[in-house]
């Protein structure tokens, strides 16, 4: 099984509403098994044990509580669903169907269910599964507590605030991870695009079918490179979209031979759109489809762009301060190896910044609480990218005298706030 194969398997398995619900209730029918046996062979004392009749009127009602439970749980989650991606954005469905309290509540219902089920057949008059009947009540009342922590996870998860921090959580692990495997040593080089082939490729790997790339197993691409004595560069970064027939990657050096292009093929995983798990600028993107959704005048809720902006910052402050080159190595100086390229971090910047300044520029909230973003950066990023956070201040600038110069408020619109209206204010803030 290759490693794009694995890497999509796993991923099926973290997301799939079925999988973990199917386990529970396979588990729940070997229970009912265990459980009517060992029922009528151990003695119990007498409080936890049950009539016949009792024991077939409990089984029958929980099999008909369950069966309800789990219609009301799907019905709830369709209802957060649909009012989470109307208010949000459809990419909040991936944070949905990888919580674990969703799949924890329905496996444990549909075992009560299964459990419930296969003991009613073994309900007879001289012999009562006691041990049984009394576990399914147990697994009836985890059921219950299961979905009241769904409930309280899901409206807490409404907040636009809540989505933007869980996506920024998201990006940071996903950034961290990528700086640890940069540390490494046989780490692949980075090269921002675009960039100067060092002659004609030896092979260029082209794509079967159209995909977003999702992963690439780097450590195994620079491995094959080592291997054959050739630099593997890939064409496009984690999170491109890429078309049928398009070059993938290129291949300099010796002739790698003809089973090159499926080896090479099979470190590359594609899917219909992209994650976070390699690509932290998705991240990003998710957060600013949050912001300006808010800002559209169908909503207008700036308040809500501002929380988002929060959340940016954080993030943006660790891109800002990785100690990954934006220039990166030239492709000359490589004879083996892997070469990916990256984002720069003006790329960053330029994601979390131009949207909202285009479609906030007409709140005040917004204006202020971006410029605060941007000088607290450009204290805090390291001195080669302040070039980046000045320009965007200086867009700023001119989007703010542009829009409210003349106005009564154009004093209040060119002040920074941390809180976008009602926070400490300052005028400006030296960045050099």
């Amino acid at each position: 099984m290759t490693w794009s194969v694995v890497f999509r398997l796993r991923r099926y398995l973290r997301e799939s509403l079925w999988v973990t619900p199917l386990i529970g209730g396979v588990f729940g029918w070997a229970l009912g098994v265990v459980a009517s046996d060992l029922g009528t062979i151990a003695d119990l004392s007498m409080r936890w044990q049950y009539s016949a009749s009792t024991a077939e009127s409990v089984l029958a009602s929980v099999v008909a509580a369950s069966v309800g439970l789990i219609g009301f749980v799907v019905t709830v989650s369709v209802l957060i669903v649909q009012m989470a991606t109307g208010t949000f954005s459809a990419r909040y469905m991936r944070i949905f169907y990888r919580d674990w309290a969703f799949k924890a509540v329905l496996a444990v219902l549909i075992a009560t269910f299964t459990l419930s089920y296969t003991l009613l057949r073994h309900v007879e008059a001289d012999s009562v599964p006691d041990l049984g009947v009394t576990l399914v009540g147990a697994f009836l009342g985890l059921g219950i507590l299961l979905f009241v922590i769904f409930l309280d996870r899901a409206i807490h998860r409404l907040r636009p605030v809540a989505v933007a921090a869980l996506v920024a959580k998201a990006g940071r692990r996903a950034l961290h991870e990528a700086l640890a495997e940069a540390a490494k040593p046989d780490a692949p080089a980075v090269v921002p695009a675009p960039y100067s082939a060092p002659g004609e490729p030896a092979l260029v790997v082209r794509m079967e079918r159209g995909g977003a790339i999702q992963a690439i197993n780097a450590r195994g691409l620079g491995k094959w490179a080592h291997a054959s004595g050739t630099l593997v560069v890939l064409r496009h970064p984690v999170g491109d979209f890429v078309s049928a027939g398009a070059a993938l990657m290129e291949v300099y050096g010796p002739d790698p031979g003809p089973e090159a292009e499926r080896q090479l093929r099979s470190m590359v995983a594609l899917g219909v759109e992209r994650t976070i798990e390699q690509d932290p600028a998705f991240a990003v993107r998710i957060m600013v489809d949050i912001a300006i959704r808010a800002l559209s005048p169908a909503v207008n809720d700036p308040t809500t762009a501002v929380q988002v902006l929060d959340h940016l910052e954080d993030l943006l402050r660790l891109v800002g301060q990785a100690e990954l080159s934006d220039r990166g190595v030239p492709l000359a100086e490589m004879d083996t190896g892997l070469v990916v390229p990256i984002r720069r971090w003006s790329d960053y910047l330029t994601l979390s910044v131009t949207e909202i300044r285009e479609y906030g520029d007409t709140s005040i909230q917004v204006v202020r609480r971006l410029r605060a973003m941007l000088e607290e950066l450009g204290e805090s990023v390291l001195p080669e990218r302040r070039g980046a956070v000045l320009d965007e201040l200086g867009r700023l600038d001119a989007v703010v005298a542009s829009t409210w110069g003349g106005t009564v408020d154009a004093d209040l619109a060119g002040l920074s706030d941390r809180q976008g209206i009602g926070g400490p204010t300052r005028a400006t803030t030296p960045t050099e």
